[in-house]
């Protein structure tokens, strides 16, 4: 596909794509694979949150009165539209986020497919429904003007996520992209347009830090839904401590780990721990970047990852046969450099990577490259500042042989992290036992932490969220329960009484 500049398409503002007459900033993103690619140009200005809110505002009433099947088609018909620029919404992933091709396809993929989730079996968790016996009737009502505020990693996938789930339950949505990755959120505007959404009812406001501390602060904002790193989260939950009502639901980072026991099937375990550690570059908030082993498998299973890390195809997404692009950016890229010299100062085995002070090139490329990396630790105890208990978000997986696994499961849940996590035994009755320790919203067997399904909910604990961000259970961030006591004309034949109360 021919690569082409996103050239100032404007914010998606009540139905039209408007400029920005007095820019505050502009933006323009570079392909973190290759800098000579520049994907996409935009002009800034805060101001457009506040236009982008009340056009959300004025359009939520006739929204949410609008039919659920009538919403319902203006989504299968958005369906339709991204399932035909699948391409070119992957293209674009794979330049903006230097996530390899296989890798992007299956990202642009899941924004459709989303539809049928959503209006599917996630639709059955918000269902209204009727007590006959009482009379009564429980029925779900949106928020109003829900904020979506998305990540650099899944740009498409995980606000779309978040996005369909608000749309199908009468809300409307003001959606802030990363500045990292702002070209795709321009695809799904022109998706959401091209579909016939009522003007208002989905925004896109392109920015920088200033455009979501605006938006996350706003008066008429009734919901955030956040995905991102656990500081930012905190700074979006301290300001909101004066408006309690607000609905802010975090999906969060994690220090994901898996617990590999002298019964697992090693090649099985190490394949799908190394998959887990250096898909998207290691850039998924449930990536691997801990194996706690147990001694008679250990040092095997830390060697075969090695090789499978070795053997792993690094390159420009957009080539033929590459598992793993480059990470997002230099700071990107120079954070993880420098926790990895931490940690081989500290004693950590390099088994496959770049030696320290080394730098991993792409022939012909000005990119954000560094090689998959396995590291033996020297204690299963040990604790790096900026390593050992702290989110990398790249391609590093670091192996400690523990006593048993009662030591594994302390040290998994020793950080402040509880997202997600893997246990490769053959014993299902093993399995459970450990699972009731385990302190993660999404916790597998026999696969890696970075395996979920949109039919699941998904989510963390501790400082991975608030339990109920994505998912299958997305519509419990986007609707407020609301409980009805019934008296119909047939049930007030006969006046009510009470003790003291006048005939």
């Amino acid at each position: 596909m021919q690569a082409s500049t996103f050239e100032f398409n404007g914010d998606y503002i009540a139905g039209e794509f408007v400029q920005a007459p007095s820019p505050d900033l502009e933006i323009t993103t570079r392909s973190p694979a290759d800098q000579e690619d520049v994907v996409g140009r935009h002009r800034c200005q805060v101001s457009h949150v506040d236009q982008a809110v009340q056009a959300a505002a004025e359009a939520q009433g006739a929204w949410k009165r609008l039919a659920a099947q009538d919403r319902a088609n203006l989504l299968r018909r958005y369906q339709e539209i991204a399932k035909r620029r699948r391409a070119e919404i992957a293209n674009t992933i794979a330049r903006e986020v230097g996530k390899a091709l296989w890798d992007a396809n299956g990202e642009a993929g899941a924004i459709a497919a989303k539809v049928d989730l959503v209006l599917g079996d996630g639709a059955k968790w918000t269902e209204d429904r009727s007590l006959d016996a009482v009379p009564a009737e429980l029925r779900f009502m949106p928020h109003g003007v829900m904020a979506v505020v998305g990540p650099f990693n899944f740009p498409g996938h995980l606000p779309n996520g978040q996005i369909l789930p608000a749309l199908a339950l009468g809300n409307t949505v003001v959606f802030k992209p990363s500045d990292k990755t702002p070209n795709t959120a321009v695809l799904l505007a022109q998706c959401f347009d091209e579909a016939g959404f009522p003007p208002g009812v989905v925004n896109v406001v392109q920015g920088g830090v200033a455009a979501a501390e605006a938006l996350v602060r706003h008066a008429d904002v009734d919901g955030i839904l956040f995905t991102g790193s656990a500081p930012v989260g905190r700074k979006i939950l301290e300001a909101n401590l004066d408006s309690p009502g607000k609905v802010v639901a975090l999906e969060l980072g994690g220090k994901n780990a898996c617990i590999v026991l002298d019964d697992a099937n090693l090649e099985w375990a190490a394949r799908h721990i190394a998959f887990a550690a250096f898909a998207s570059a290691g850039q998924r908030c449930t990536a691997t970047s801990r194996v706690f082993a147990t001694p008679g498998v250990a040092r095997p299973l830390a060697v075969r990852v090695a090789e499978i890390a070795k053997a792993l195809s690094v390159g420009h997404p957009l080539d033929e046969g590459v598992f793993m692009g480059p990470v997002i950016d230099a700071g990107s890229r120079d954070r993880l450099l420098k926790a990895q010299s931490a940690a081989s100062a500290a004693g950590f085995e390099l088994l496959a990577g770049t030696s320290e002070g080394e730098r991993f090139e792409v022939a012909g490329r000005e990119g954000f490259y560094v090689r998959p990396a396995v590291r033996w630790a020297p204690d299963a105890e040990i604790k790096v500042p900026g390593y050992t208990h702290d989110e990398l978000f790249g391609p590093d997986v670091a192996v400690y042989s523990v006593r048993d696994a009662a030591q594994a499961v302390d040290l998994l849940n020793a950080t402040r992290y509880g997202l997600s996590g893997a246990v490769f035994t053959q014993s299902r009755d093993t399995f459970e036992s450990l699972a009731m320790d385990l302190r993660v919203g999404v916790l597998n067997w026999n696969k890696g932490s970075a395996g979920a399904s949109g039919k699941l909910p998904f989510g963390g604990v501790k400082d991975s969220g608030n339990h109920r961000p994505a998912g299958i259970t997305m519509g419990l961030s986007c609707a407020f329960p609301q409980a009805r006591l019934l008296c119909p004309p047939e049930l007030q034949s006969d006046l009510p009484t009470w003790p003291g109360f006048p005939a």
